[in-house]
């Protein structure tokens, strides 16, 4: 059972000249993961990370990397984020168009299993699905802008 509250800093938030050394404090920390934000500038207005960055992170990183993905055809990339280091796929449940198939999809792959709400999504969206997660992530912002989320982990 996880211990609570259950702590992942955002690397969207360090400082990119200095990302080793930021990478270390987290290492040294109390935090139970990474978080790395992946926004594409398609289903979010901004970009973060891609597939180099997030390697180049689970090269240093000591603790599970936790991905939240904010872009389209997620289904797309599952084995390719596992092998840049994820360990934790969150997607958006509003880019899936075939969620069990999807979420079962990332449980093949040896990644635990989150799903993203957008804040005007009704949670009765996931409500046939949510067995299959391992985590529940309530954006209380728009995604691809900072904020706290609350993420639920049953």
């Amino acid at each position: 059972m996880s211990k609570l509250p259950f702590i992942a800093p955002s690397i969207l938030s360090a400082d990119f000249a200095y990302l080793h050394r930021d990478i270390s404090l987290i290492n040294q920390s109390d935090a139970d993961w990474f978080h790395i934000d992946i926004m594409d500038g398609q289903f979010v207005p901004n970009i973060s990370f891609g597939l180099p960055v997030l390697q180049a992170i689970s090269r240093y990183a000591q603790k599970p990397l936790d991905v939240h993905i904010m872009m389209l055809h997620p289904e797309r990339y599952i084995t390719a984020f596992r092998d840049a280091g994820a360990h934790h796929l969150t997607l958006h449940i509003e880019t899936l168009t075939h969620a069990d198939a999807t979420l079962h999809q990332i449980q093949k792959a040896g990644m635990k299993v989150g799903l993203a709400l957008n804040p005007s999504t009704p949670i009765e969206m996931i409500q046939h699905i949510i067995h299959l997660c391992d985590m529940v992530c309530i954006m209380s912002v728009n995604p691809g802008f900072g904020g706290k989320n609350l993420s639920l982990i049953p």
